[in-house]
């Protein structure tokens, strides 16, 4: 079956789907993102990626183009228009199109695309129960990582420094050798003394929709939280290490830069914490 995408107001093969060479998507990589995950043809975590991408494009100041309603609606025909049932649907909102310029254009519509497609869940399931591998590299992003941009060329080469090293990911690394977030997932681990902990989203890391998930599931699980970061060698001593994004859910991470985390076996926090979120998402999916 051919794809389908949804560019601007339009449904399109999605192998001749196309906008202009002066959309600033393309130009300056101005513009935002969200990823839904889609579970039977529904949508995931609808209102937190739907909030997230409010304030991205507040922040950038990039006019909200539709409604929330009309948006919703795109998206569901778009994965029914692909026949995902379960998959993700990718939504890219950018200032729009016009004359190369630096400065903001005015009058501008922005440009919607949106993109479905399936993912085979059997796989994921299947690494999540091995675990994976992570590596690590210094985080050279921008100063506002907490805006979804569509401006990923750092996290394109720390993702491609993990392939190249058979790794799931990579986590990066800031200038006092704390772990900041992974190239496209948030990162956790079990410290030494039991404690989940994760890096608060008041530094400079993205306010993960299934972090957020995740944090309220581990408080009524009564996993003891602590919201602070930890550095490489804190997670290389960790009994558990994790990442979690809405594509991965909740991903065990069993060594790092060829180090063993623990056992080398998925731990019990990861594992029960991909349990209850998977069965919460799929519940509550719209």
């Amino acid at each position: 079956m051919s794809r389908i995408a949804y560019v601007n107001g339009t449904y399109q093969p999605h192998s001749g789907a196309t906008v202009h060479i002066e959309d600033r998507g393309f130009q300056f990589a101005d513009g935002v993102y969200e990823v839904w995950s889609v579970f039977d043809g529904k949508l995931a975590d609808f209102e937190g990626h739907m909030t997230r991408l409010a304030r991205s494009l507040t922040e950038l100041r990039i006019p909200i183009p539709m409604t929330a309603q009309a948006l919703e609606r795109v998206l569901k025909e778009t994965i029914r228009r692909n026949r995902v049932r379960n998959g993700i649907v990718y939504l890219q909102v950018t200032r729009g199109t016009s004359p190369r310029d630096h400065a903001f254009p005015q009058d501008t519509p922005p440009s919607v695309i949106v993109t479905s497609k399936t993912i085979d869940l059997a796989k994921g399931e299947a690494l999540a129960a091995k675990g994976a591998a992570g590596v690590t590299m210094p985080d050279i992003r921008w100063g506002r990582c907490d805006i979804k941009t569509v401006g990923l060329l750092p996290n394109v080469l720390a993702k491609q420094a993990a392939r190249e090293k058979g790794a799931y990911e990579c986590l990066m690394v800031d200038e006092m050798g704390l772990v900041t977030e992974g190239s496209s997932t948030n990162a956790w681990i079990v410290d030494e003394d039991g404690k989940l902990r994760t890096r608060d989203t008041q530094a400079n890391i993205l306010r993960g929709i299934t972090r957020t998930a995740i944090l309220k599931l581990a408080e009524a699980e009564g996993i003891e939280l602590d919201e602070r970061p930890f550095s490489v060698d804190e997670a290389k001593r960790a009994r558990e290490v994790f990442v979690t994004a809405a594509s991965s859910f909740v991903m065990p991470i069993v060594s790092l830069d060829g180090a063993k985390i623990a056992d080398g076996k998925p731990g019990p926090v990861a594992t029960r914490l991909r349990e209850v979120y998977l069965e919460q998402a799929r519940r509550e999916a719209i």
